[in-house]
């Protein structure tokens, strides 16, 4: 069998920042893919703090309250692409990103279905005035009546 042609960067060396708790799941695949230099963090970083951090990062990972902004995309000189793992790239700089040749990528309806059932959800919990009653309960009372509550039958949201 012949040797695999290496056609990109080694692995070994790119360096790779996952921001906001992005999902382990992120990493571990990461990880077994061989690359080495990956490296998370728990929360959003200020201003100062990632440009720190960013220095050296070839990929970077971000959620929603990261911000990318000129100066950050400057101080990023090996940087390569950021993934966004939310549903839009608003907490980036594209237009300085695009300047430095840096891919932006997101994950638009990667959680459609987890809001939709958080949304229906949470509006069965307010029609039916679950907090109310849950309240009541840890107050050592029992609400039988169902009083302003509604069923979502027959309605529309949005």
């Amino acid at each position: 069998m012949p040797e695999k042609k290496t056609t990109s960067y080694p692995k070994e060396k790119i360096n790779i920042l996952f921001l906001e708790n992005i999902s382990d799941l992120a990493m571990k695949n990461f990880l077994d893919a061989g690359y080495v230099n990956v490296k998370k963090l728990s929360g959003a970083l200020s201003e100062a703090a990632l440009i720190k951090e960013i220095r050296n990062v070839h990929l970077l990972g971000i959620r929603s309250k990261t911000q990318v902004t000129p100066a950050v995309l400057a101080a990023a000189t090996k940087l390569q692409a950021i993934g966004c793992f939310c549903i839009g790239v608003n907490q980036v700089n594209l237009q300085a990103a695009t300047a430095a040749g840096i891919a932006v990528f997101n994950a638009p309806y990667s959680n459609t279905r987890s809001v939709a059932e958080l949304v229906i959800g949470a509006s069965i919990m307010l029609v039916r005035k679950v907090l109310d009653k849950s309240t009541a309960a840890h107050q050592g009372s029992w609400m039988k009546d169902a009083t302003g509550a509604h069923e979502l039958r027959g309605k529309t949201i949005g």
